[in-house]
């Protein structure tokens, strides 16, 4: 009788057994599939992304456009939100490389009536202005600035003249009997009212 319950004790513990190496097996061949199944590339739906077309030539520089050059100030700008821009000469005279970001764009230099240097991208994407105390980058097509508020050692060294310019006026001002106003965006100096009874 002792064989039956021997008999009895190895089926059970073989069919046990067979139970967990059927639920390990599965567990232990997961990973394996995984690794072994590779994804198909995505094909991209659609037509393809066009190629940008290459930029116009460049035109011979005018003398006006080649003075205008010679007014720019080249180096680094260094703009509002820790940005910077930087001004190289193209190899094309009378052209300019304005590198923002990633970007590089071939400008053109105009004089404007008021002084103002228009530096004018050939693709007609971009403007940067060049005025006494900044410069900015602008969007033309979106029509809004790209950086401001960017400061060349040219326009920091203006602007120290410019103060020292204005207290000099001031001075002068208050010397002459005339009254200065604090407001650093207007000219600085204001008429005294007049006295009565003089």
């Amino acid at each position: 009788m002792k064989i039956i319950p021997t008999l009895t004790l190895l089926i059970s513990l073989a069919s046990a057994g067979a139970v967990m190496a059927q639920s390990v097996a599965p567990a232990a061949a997961k990973p394996a599939n995984k690794q072994a199944v590779k994804k198909a590339p995505v094909k991209p739906r659609g037509k393809p992304a066009p190629v940008p077309a290459p930029p116009p030539p460049l035109a011979d520089a005018t003398e006006e456009q080649l003075a205008a050059t010679e007014r720019a100030y080249l180096g680094t700008y260094d703009c509002e939100f820790k940005q910077s821009v930087s001004i190289t000469r193209n190899i094309k005279p009378g052209y300019l490389d304005v590198m923002w970001q990633k970007d590089t764009f071939t400008m053109k230099p105009v004089l404007s009536s008021t002084g103002a240097l228009r530096l004018e991208d050939v693709t007609g994407r971009t403007l940067m202005i060049q005025i006494a105390n900044k410069s900015m980058l602008m969007d033309t097509h979106v029509g809004r600035r790209l950086v401001d508020e960017c400061l060349h050692p040219e326009h920091r060294a203006a602007i120290e003249a410019a103060k020292i310019a204005r207290a000099a006026a001031a001075a002068s001002a208050a010397a002459s009997g005339l009254e200065v106003e604090a407001d650093a965006s207007s000219l600085g100096i204001a008429p005294s009212p007049a006295k009565r009874g003089s």
